[in-house]
Protein backbone atom coordinates (compact mmCIF):
# COMPACT_ATOMS: atom_id res chain seq x y z
CA UNK A 1 0.00 0.00 0.00
CA UNK A 2 2.86 2.40 0.75
CA UNK A 3 4.31 2.02 -2.77
CA UNK A 4 2.17 4.79 -4.28
CA UNK A 5 2.30 7.02 -1.23
CA UNK A 6 5.09 8.43 0.90
CA UNK A 7 5.51 7.68 4.60
CA UNK A 8 5.77 10.21 7.43
CA UNK A 9 9.29 11.51 8.19
CA UNK A 10 9.34 10.12 11.73
CA UNK A 11 7.51 7.40 13.63
CA UNK A 12 7.23 6.33 17.25
CA UNK A 13 6.13 3.16 19.02
CA UNK A 14 2.41 3.30 19.81
CA UNK A 15 2.53 0.78 22.63
CA UNK A 16 -0.47 -0.90 21.02
CA UNK A 17 0.48 -4.21 19.42
CA UNK A 18 -1.90 -4.09 16.45
CA UNK A 19 -1.13 -0.41 15.75
CA UNK A 20 2.64 -0.74 15.69
CA UNK A 21 4.54 2.45 14.88
CA UNK A 22 2.61 5.68 14.31
CA UNK A 23 3.59 9.19 13.13
CA UNK A 24 5.65 11.13 15.65
CA UNK A 25 3.17 13.98 16.15
CA UNK A 26 -0.01 11.91 16.53
CA UNK A 27 -1.75 11.37 19.89
CA UNK A 28 -2.57 7.94 21.30
CA UNK A 29 -5.56 7.63 23.61
CA UNK A 30 -8.80 5.75 24.11
CA UNK A 31 -11.69 6.01 21.68
CA UNK A 32 -13.78 7.24 24.61
CA UNK A 33 -12.13 10.67 24.41
CA UNK A 34 -13.24 11.13 20.80
CA UNK A 35 -17.02 10.91 21.38
CA UNK A 36 -19.50 12.42 23.81
CA UNK A 37 -20.71 9.13 25.28
CA UNK A 38 -23.11 6.56 23.85
CA UNK A 39 -26.85 7.24 23.77
CA UNK A 40 -29.01 4.16 23.35
CA UNK A 41 -31.92 4.21 20.93
CA UNK A 42 -35.62 3.53 21.32
CA UNK A 43 -38.19 1.57 19.32
CA UNK A 44 -41.31 3.46 20.32
CA UNK A 45 -44.78 2.28 19.33
CA UNK A 46 -46.93 1.91 16.24
CA UNK A 47 -47.21 5.07 14.06
CA UNK A 48 -50.09 7.35 15.07
CA UNK A 49 -49.62 10.30 12.64
CA UNK A 50 -48.97 12.59 15.60
CA UNK A 51 -45.61 11.69 17.12
CA UNK A 52 -44.18 9.77 14.17
CA UNK A 53 -40.43 9.95 13.60
CA UNK A 54 -37.87 8.09 11.51
CA UNK A 55 -36.23 5.32 13.55
CA UNK A 56 -32.97 4.09 12.02
CA UNK A 57 -32.27 0.38 12.27
CA UNK A 58 -29.21 -1.78 11.63
CA UNK A 59 -30.94 -2.75 8.37
CA UNK A 60 -30.50 0.88 7.27
CA UNK A 61 -26.70 0.70 7.59
CA UNK A 62 -24.89 0.96 4.28
CA UNK A 63 -21.83 -1.02 5.28
CA UNK A 64 -20.00 -0.31 2.02
CA UNK A 65 -20.45 3.46 2.06
CA UNK A 66 -20.34 3.69 5.89
CA UNK A 67 -23.51 5.80 6.00
CA UNK A 68 -27.29 5.41 6.08
CA UNK A 69 -29.42 4.04 3.25
CA UNK A 70 -32.73 5.82 2.66
CA UNK A 71 -34.32 2.93 0.76
CA UNK A 72 -36.74 1.64 3.42
CA UNK A 73 -36.96 4.06 6.31
CA UNK A 74 -39.16 3.11 9.27
CA UNK A 75 -41.52 5.49 11.04
CA UNK A 76 -42.52 4.90 14.67
CA UNK A 77 -44.39 6.92 17.25
CA UNK A 78 -41.81 8.40 19.64
CA UNK A 79 -42.98 10.28 22.71
CA UNK A 80 -41.57 13.84 22.80
CA UNK A 81 -39.93 13.23 26.19
CA UNK A 82 -38.08 10.20 24.75
CA UNK A 83 -36.78 11.93 21.65
CA UNK A 84 -35.10 15.01 23.11
CA UNK A 85 -31.78 13.38 24.05
CA UNK A 86 -31.88 10.95 21.14
CA UNK A 87 -32.46 13.22 18.15
CA UNK A 88 -29.62 12.86 15.68
CA UNK A 89 -27.52 15.68 14.31
CA UNK A 90 -25.71 15.61 11.01
CA UNK A 91 -22.24 14.25 11.76
CA UNK A 92 -23.29 11.87 14.54
CA UNK A 93 -21.97 8.32 14.44
CA UNK A 94 -24.30 5.32 14.75
CA UNK A 95 -23.00 2.12 16.32
CA UNK A 96 -24.64 -1.29 16.11
CA UNK A 97 -24.98 -2.55 19.69
CA UNK A 98 -27.00 -5.71 19.14
CA UNK A 99 -27.41 -8.08 16.20
CA UNK A 100 -24.55 -9.39 14.13
CA UNK A 101 -24.41 -12.84 12.60
CA UNK A 102 -22.18 -15.69 11.53
CA UNK A 103 -20.45 -13.56 8.89
CA UNK A 104 -20.83 -10.07 10.35
CA UNK A 105 -19.75 -9.17 13.87
CA UNK A 106 -21.83 -6.67 15.81
CA UNK A 107 -20.19 -3.26 16.22
CA UNK A 108 -20.36 -1.66 12.77
CA UNK A 109 -20.24 2.16 12.84
CA UNK A 110 -21.69 4.46 10.16
CA UNK A 111 -22.01 8.21 9.73
CA UNK A 112 -25.36 10.01 9.93
CA UNK A 113 -25.01 12.54 7.12
CA UNK A 114 -28.71 13.35 6.63
CA UNK A 115 -30.76 16.48 7.23
CA UNK A 116 -34.02 14.81 8.32
CA UNK A 117 -34.99 14.35 12.01
CA UNK A 118 -34.47 10.82 13.27
CA UNK A 119 -33.55 8.69 16.26
CA UNK A 120 -31.96 5.24 16.45
CA UNK A 121 -33.68 1.97 17.25
CA UNK A 122 -33.02 0.04 20.44
CA UNK A 123 -30.34 -2.03 18.66
CA UNK A 124 -28.42 1.08 17.61
CA UNK A 125 -26.81 3.88 19.65
CA UNK A 126 -25.60 7.34 18.70
CA UNK A 127 -22.16 8.81 19.39
CA UNK A 128 -21.56 12.55 18.93
CA UNK A 129 -17.93 13.43 18.12
CA UNK A 130 -16.19 15.65 20.66
CA UNK A 131 -14.79 19.01 19.62
CA UNK A 132 -11.52 18.51 17.77
CA UNK A 133 -12.59 15.22 16.17
CA UNK A 134 -13.80 15.00 12.59
CA UNK A 135 -16.85 12.75 12.21
CA UNK A 136 -15.83 11.45 8.79
CA UNK A 137 -12.33 10.59 10.01
CA UNK A 138 -13.89 8.76 12.96
CA UNK A 139 -16.13 6.64 10.75
CA UNK A 140 -13.04 5.53 8.82
CA UNK A 141 -11.19 4.89 12.08
CA UNK A 142 -14.04 2.72 13.38
CA UNK A 143 -14.14 0.97 9.99
CA UNK A 144 -10.47 0.07 10.42
CA UNK A 145 -11.14 -1.18 13.94
CA UNK A 146 -14.10 -3.23 12.73
CA UNK A 147 -12.20 -4.84 9.83
CA UNK A 148 -9.39 -5.67 12.25
CA UNK A 149 -11.92 -7.19 14.71
CA UNK A 150 -10.71 -4.94 17.55
CA UNK A 151 -14.35 -4.95 18.69
CA UNK A 152 -14.35 -8.73 19.14
CA UNK A 153 -13.23 -8.83 22.83
CA UNK A 154 -16.15 -6.51 23.72
CA UNK A 155 -18.82 -8.77 22.22
CA UNK A 156 -21.05 -10.92 24.38
CA UNK A 157 -23.46 -13.46 22.91
CA UNK A 158 -26.75 -14.42 24.51
CA UNK A 159 -29.62 -16.40 22.97
CA UNK A 160 -28.01 -16.23 19.54
CA UNK A 161 -27.75 -12.41 19.50
CA UNK A 162 -24.42 -10.62 19.77
CA UNK A 163 -24.32 -7.65 22.14
CA UNK A 164 -21.54 -5.09 22.12
CA UNK A 165 -20.28 -3.72 25.43
CA UNK A 166 -19.75 -0.22 24.04
CA UNK A 167 -18.12 1.07 27.23
CA UNK A 168 -15.47 -1.65 27.04
CA UNK A 169 -15.01 -1.11 23.29
CA UNK A 170 -14.43 2.63 23.68
CA UNK A 171 -11.62 1.93 26.13
CA UNK A 172 -9.60 0.56 23.20
CA UNK A 173 -6.76 2.84 22.13
CA UNK A 174 -6.43 4.53 18.77
CA UNK A 175 -4.13 7.10 17.20
CA UNK A 176 -5.31 10.61 16.27
CA UNK A 177 -3.68 13.36 14.19
CA UNK A 178 -4.64 17.03 14.48
CA UNK A 179 -8.18 18.08 13.53
CA UNK A 180 -6.95 19.65 10.28
CA UNK A 181 -5.08 16.49 9.36
CA UNK A 182 -8.13 14.35 10.23
CA UNK A 183 -10.14 16.40 7.75
CA UNK A 184 -7.44 15.98 5.10
CA UNK A 185 -7.33 12.20 5.60
CA UNK A 186 -11.13 11.99 5.47
CA UNK A 187 -11.25 13.99 2.22
CA UNK A 188 -8.55 11.78 0.72
CA UNK A 189 -10.46 8.63 1.68
CA UNK A 190 -13.80 10.03 0.48
CA UNK A 191 -12.25 10.63 -2.94
CA UNK A 192 -10.19 7.45 -3.27
CA UNK A 193 -12.77 5.04 -1.88
CA UNK A 194 -15.41 6.57 -4.17
CA UNK A 195 -13.24 5.65 -7.14
CA UNK A 196 -12.87 2.11 -5.83
CA UNK A 197 -16.63 1.89 -5.20
CA UNK A 198 -17.26 2.96 -8.81
CA UNK A 199 -15.03 0.14 -10.05
CA UNK A 200 -16.80 -2.32 -7.76
CA UNK A 201 -20.20 -1.16 -9.07
CA UNK A 202 -19.00 -1.70 -12.65
CA UNK A 203 -17.89 -5.26 -11.83
CA UNK A 204 -21.20 -5.95 -10.10
CA UNK A 205 -23.05 -4.67 -13.16
CA UNK A 206 -20.88 -6.88 -15.36
CA UNK A 207 -21.81 -9.94 -13.27
CA UNK A 208 -25.48 -9.01 -13.57
CA UNK A 209 -25.18 -8.68 -17.35
CA UNK A 210 -23.29 -11.96 -17.64
CA UNK A 211 -26.03 -13.75 -15.69
CA UNK A 212 -28.69 -12.20 -17.92
CA UNK A 213 -26.77 -13.21 -21.04
CA UNK A 214 -26.27 -16.75 -19.71
CA UNK A 215 -29.97 -17.09 -19.00
CA UNK A 216 -30.85 -15.69 -22.43
CA UNK A 217 -28.59 -18.25 -24.12
CA UNK A 218 -30.21 -21.07 -22.13
CA UNK A 219 -33.72 -19.80 -22.85
CA UNK A 220 -33.00 -19.55 -26.58
CA UNK A 221 -31.51 -23.05 -26.69
CA UNK A 222 -34.53 -24.72 -25.04
CA UNK A 223 -37.13 -22.82 -27.06
CA UNK A 224 -35.48 -22.19 -30.46
CA UNK A 225 -32.82 -24.90 -30.67
CA UNK A 226 -29.20 -24.69 -31.81
CA UNK A 227 -29.71 -24.37 -35.57
CA UNK A 228 -30.33 -20.70 -36.50
CA UNK A 229 -31.44 -21.78 -39.98
CA UNK A 230 -34.07 -24.29 -38.86
CA UNK A 231 -37.54 -23.65 -40.35
CA UNK A 232 -39.89 -22.33 -37.64
CA UNK A 233 -43.61 -22.66 -36.95
CA UNK A 234 -46.08 -21.13 -34.52
CA UNK A 235 -46.07 -23.12 -31.29
CA UNK A 236 -49.68 -22.29 -30.56
CA UNK A 237 -48.60 -20.92 -27.19
CA UNK A 238 -48.68 -17.12 -27.11
CA UNK A 239 -45.75 -16.54 -24.76
CA UNK A 240 -43.63 -19.27 -26.38
CA UNK A 241 -43.95 -17.95 -29.92
CA UNK A 242 -42.26 -19.87 -32.73
CA UNK A 243 -40.40 -23.15 -32.31
CA UNK A 244 -38.47 -25.27 -34.83
CA UNK A 245 -40.84 -26.86 -37.29
CA UNK A 246 -39.86 -30.44 -36.42
CA UNK A 247 -40.40 -29.97 -32.65
CA UNK A 248 -43.60 -30.91 -30.87
CA UNK A 249 -45.21 -28.99 -28.01
CA UNK A 250 -46.66 -30.73 -24.98
CA UNK A 251 -47.52 -30.02 -21.35
CA UNK A 252 -45.86 -31.26 -18.21
CA UNK A 253 -49.10 -32.95 -17.17
CA UNK A 254 -48.82 -35.20 -20.26
CA UNK A 255 -45.14 -36.12 -19.91
CA UNK A 256 -44.91 -36.62 -16.14
CA UNK A 257 -46.89 -37.37 -13.01
CA UNK A 258 -47.08 -34.12 -10.99
CA UNK A 259 -47.02 -34.83 -7.25
CA UNK A 260 -47.06 -32.30 -4.45
CA UNK A 261 -44.97 -32.99 -1.37
CA UNK A 262 -46.49 -33.27 2.08
CA UNK A 263 -45.54 -32.66 5.69
CA UNK A 264 -45.76 -35.15 8.54
CA UNK A 265 -48.15 -34.14 11.30
CA UNK A 266 -48.07 -32.66 13.83
CA UNK A 267 -45.39 -30.30 12.47
CA UNK A 268 -43.74 -29.63 15.83
CA UNK A 269 -43.40 -33.28 16.88
CA UNK A 270 -39.64 -34.00 17.38
CA UNK A 271 -40.24 -37.73 16.85
CA UNK A 272 -40.96 -36.87 13.20
CA UNK A 273 -38.29 -34.32 12.27
CA UNK A 274 -35.18 -34.75 14.39
CA UNK A 275 -33.84 -37.88 12.78
CA UNK A 276 -31.38 -39.20 10.22
CA UNK A 277 -33.61 -41.53 8.25
CA UNK A 278 -34.65 -39.47 5.22
CA UNK A 279 -33.48 -36.05 3.93
CA UNK A 280 -36.22 -33.42 4.18
CA UNK A 281 -36.46 -30.93 1.30
CA UNK A 282 -38.01 -27.55 2.07
CA UNK A 283 -38.70 -24.55 -0.14
CA UNK A 284 -35.75 -22.71 1.43
CA UNK A 285 -33.35 -25.34 0.12
CA UNK A 286 -34.37 -24.94 -3.51
CA UNK A 287 -32.46 -21.75 -4.20
CA UNK A 288 -31.15 -19.87 -7.21
CA UNK A 289 -27.50 -20.60 -6.44
CA UNK A 290 -26.86 -22.12 -9.87
CA UNK A 291 -26.60 -25.63 -8.47
CA UNK A 292 -28.60 -28.00 -10.66
CA UNK A 293 -28.58 -30.89 -8.21
CA UNK A 294 -29.74 -30.94 -4.60
CA UNK A 295 -27.26 -33.10 -2.73
CA UNK A 296 -28.06 -32.53 0.94
CA UNK A 297 -30.64 -30.99 3.25
CA UNK A 298 -30.47 -29.22 6.60
CA UNK A 299 -33.07 -31.49 8.20
CA UNK A 300 -33.75 -35.22 8.12
CA UNK A 301 -36.94 -37.01 9.10
CA UNK A 302 -37.21 -39.98 11.39
CA UNK A 303 -38.55 -43.20 9.90
CA UNK A 304 -41.89 -42.43 11.52
CA UNK A 305 -41.99 -39.01 9.87
CA UNK A 306 -40.85 -40.32 6.52
CA UNK A 307 -43.53 -43.02 6.50
CA UNK A 308 -46.19 -40.29 6.56
CA UNK A 309 -44.87 -38.69 3.37
CA UNK A 310 -44.09 -39.54 -0.22
CA UNK A 311 -40.45 -40.30 -0.99
CA UNK A 312 -39.05 -38.77 -4.16
CA UNK A 313 -36.29 -40.87 -5.72
CA UNK A 314 -32.87 -39.81 -6.97
CA UNK A 315 -33.14 -37.98 -10.28
CA UNK A 316 -36.59 -36.54 -9.63
CA UNK A 317 -37.09 -33.01 -10.90
CA UNK A 318 -38.48 -30.70 -8.21
CA UNK A 319 -40.08 -27.26 -8.43
CA UNK A 320 -40.69 -24.82 -5.61
CA UNK A 321 -44.35 -23.81 -5.68
CA UNK A 322 -44.40 -21.18 -2.92
CA UNK A 323 -42.34 -18.69 -1.00
CA UNK A 324 -39.43 -16.53 -2.12
CA UNK A 325 -38.05 -19.25 -4.40
CA UNK A 326 -41.36 -19.88 -6.18
CA UNK A 327 -40.78 -21.32 -9.65
CA UNK A 328 -37.19 -22.41 -9.00
CA UNK A 329 -36.34 -25.99 -10.09
CA UNK A 330 -33.84 -28.50 -8.73
CA UNK A 331 -32.96 -32.14 -9.39
CA UNK A 332 -32.55 -34.61 -6.54
CA UNK A 333 -29.31 -36.52 -6.35
CA UNK A 334 -30.60 -38.32 -3.25
CA UNK A 335 -33.79 -40.07 -2.19
CA UNK A 336 -35.74 -37.55 -0.12
CA UNK A 337 -39.06 -36.45 1.29
CA UNK A 338 -40.27 -32.96 0.42
CA UNK A 339 -42.73 -30.63 2.10
CA UNK A 340 -45.91 -29.33 0.52
CA UNK A 341 -44.14 -26.25 -0.83
CA UNK A 342 -42.42 -28.51 -3.39
CA UNK A 343 -43.75 -30.26 -6.50
CA UNK A 344 -42.14 -33.40 -7.91
CA UNK A 345 -42.19 -34.52 -11.57
CA UNK A 346 -42.35 -38.32 -11.38
CA UNK A 347 -41.99 -40.64 -14.40
CA UNK A 348 -40.70 -37.72 -16.46
CA UNK A 349 -40.50 -38.87 -20.09
CA UNK A 350 -37.70 -36.50 -21.16
CA UNK A 351 -34.17 -35.67 -20.03
CA UNK A 352 -34.54 -34.13 -16.55
CA UNK A 353 -31.71 -31.64 -17.14
CA UNK A 354 -33.43 -30.35 -20.28
CA UNK A 355 -36.63 -29.91 -18.27
CA UNK A 356 -34.65 -28.21 -15.49
CA UNK A 357 -33.08 -25.71 -17.89
CA UNK A 358 -36.46 -25.05 -19.49
CA UNK A 359 -38.18 -24.42 -16.14
CA UNK A 360 -35.29 -22.22 -14.96
CA UNK A 361 -35.88 -20.02 -18.01
CA UNK A 362 -39.54 -19.63 -16.97
CA UNK A 363 -39.10 -18.74 -13.29
CA UNK A 364 -40.10 -15.08 -13.59
CA UNK A 365 -42.98 -15.94 -15.92
CA UNK A 366 -44.30 -18.56 -13.53
CA UNK A 367 -44.33 -16.03 -10.69
CA UNK A 368 -46.66 -13.89 -12.75
CA UNK A 369 -49.09 -16.80 -13.02
CA UNK A 370 -49.34 -17.52 -9.32
CA UNK A 371 -52.56 -17.99 -7.47
CA UNK A 372 -53.17 -16.88 -3.90
CA UNK A 373 -53.55 -19.71 -1.43
CA UNK A 374 -54.20 -18.71 2.20
CA UNK A 375 -52.47 -15.40 1.50
CA UNK A 376 -49.31 -17.19 0.37
CA UNK A 377 -48.36 -17.04 -3.33
CA UNK A 378 -48.20 -20.57 -4.74
CA UNK A 379 -48.26 -22.62 -7.93
CA UNK A 380 -50.85 -25.34 -7.56
CA UNK A 381 -50.43 -28.66 -9.36
CA UNK A 382 -53.01 -27.75 -12.01
CA UNK A 383 -50.93 -24.73 -13.05
CA UNK A 384 -47.78 -26.86 -13.15
CA UNK A 385 -49.49 -29.56 -15.22
CA UNK A 386 -50.62 -26.91 -17.68
CA UNK A 387 -47.13 -25.52 -18.33
CA UNK A 388 -46.34 -25.97 -22.02
CA UNK A 389 -42.92 -27.33 -23.02
CA UNK A 390 -41.38 -27.58 -26.50
CA UNK A 391 -40.00 -31.05 -27.23
CA UNK A 392 -37.14 -31.59 -29.69
CA UNK A 393 -36.23 -35.14 -30.79
CA UNK A 394 -34.28 -36.99 -28.05
CA UNK A 395 -30.94 -36.80 -29.86
CA UNK A 396 -31.36 -33.04 -30.23
CA UNK A 397 -32.26 -32.74 -26.56
CA UNK A 398 -28.95 -34.37 -25.68
CA UNK A 399 -27.05 -31.90 -27.88
CA UNK A 400 -28.89 -28.96 -26.32
CA UNK A 401 -28.05 -30.15 -22.79
CA UNK A 402 -24.36 -30.53 -23.68
CA UNK A 403 -24.35 -27.05 -25.24
CA UNK A 404 -25.99 -25.47 -22.19
CA UNK A 405 -23.49 -27.08 -19.81
CA UNK A 406 -20.68 -25.68 -21.95
CA UNK A 407 -22.16 -22.18 -21.99
CA UNK A 408 -22.94 -22.24 -18.27
CA UNK A 409 -19.33 -23.13 -17.58
CA UNK A 410 -18.10 -20.35 -19.88
CA UNK A 411 -20.23 -17.63 -18.30
CA UNK A 412 -19.65 -18.80 -14.74
CA UNK A 413 -15.90 -18.52 -15.30
CA UNK A 414 -16.35 -14.94 -16.48
CA UNK A 415 -18.58 -14.21 -13.49
CA UNK A 416 -16.04 -15.78 -11.13
CA UNK A 417 -13.27 -13.64 -12.59
CA UNK A 418 -15.37 -10.51 -12.09
CA UNK A 419 -16.14 -11.57 -8.52
CA UNK A 420 -12.44 -12.06 -7.83
CA UNK A 421 -11.93 -8.50 -9.07
CA UNK A 422 -14.54 -7.25 -6.59
CA UNK A 423 -12.83 -9.12 -3.76
CA UNK A 424 -9.46 -7.57 -4.61
CA UNK A 425 -10.98 -4.08 -4.85
CA UNK A 426 -12.64 -4.47 -1.46
CA UNK A 427 -9.37 -5.67 0.05
CA UNK A 428 -7.61 -2.65 -1.47
CA UNK A 429 -10.25 -0.32 -0.02
CA UNK A 430 -9.86 -1.82 3.45
CA UNK A 431 -6.06 -1.60 3.25
CA UNK A 432 -6.18 2.01 2.04
CA UNK A 433 -8.44 3.08 4.91
CA UNK A 434 -6.23 1.30 7.42
CA UNK A 435 -3.04 2.83 6.05
CA UNK A 436 -4.48 6.36 6.02
CA UNK A 437 -6.09 6.46 9.47
CA UNK A 438 -3.12 4.84 11.23
CA UNK A 439 -0.52 7.05 9.53
CA UNK A 440 1.20 4.39 7.48
CA UNK A 441 0.90 6.79 4.52
CA UNK A 442 1.23 10.58 4.50
CA UNK A 443 -1.53 12.30 2.50
CA UNK A 444 -1.02 15.85 3.76
CA UNK A 445 0.13 16.98 0.33
CA UNK A 446 -2.57 15.07 -1.51
CA UNK A 447 -4.66 17.06 -4.01
CA UNK A 448 -7.71 16.15 -6.11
Amino acid sequence: MTGRYKAYPEYKESGVEWLGKVPQGWSIHSLKRSVDGVTNGIWGSEPDNESDLIVLRVADFNRDQLNISDDKLTFRSIDPKDRASRLLKKGDLLIEKSGGGDKTLVGCVVLFDKDYPAVTSNFVAKMTPQEGFDSSFLRYAFSQLYSGKVNFPSIKQTTGIQNLDSDAYLLESFVFPSFTEQQKIASFLDHETAKIDTLIAKQEKLIELLKEKRQAVISHAVTKGLNPNAPMRDSGVEWLGEVPEHWSVSKFGYISHIVRGGSPRPAGDPTLFNGDYSPWVTVAEITKDDEIYLTKTETCLTQKGSNQCRVFSTGTLLLSNSGATLGVPSILSINANANDGVVGFEDLKINSEYAYFYLSSLTEGLRERIKQGSGQPNLNTDIVKDISIPLPPNDEIELIVVFIHKMRSHYKKLESKAQEGITLLKERKTALISAAVTGKIDVRDWKF
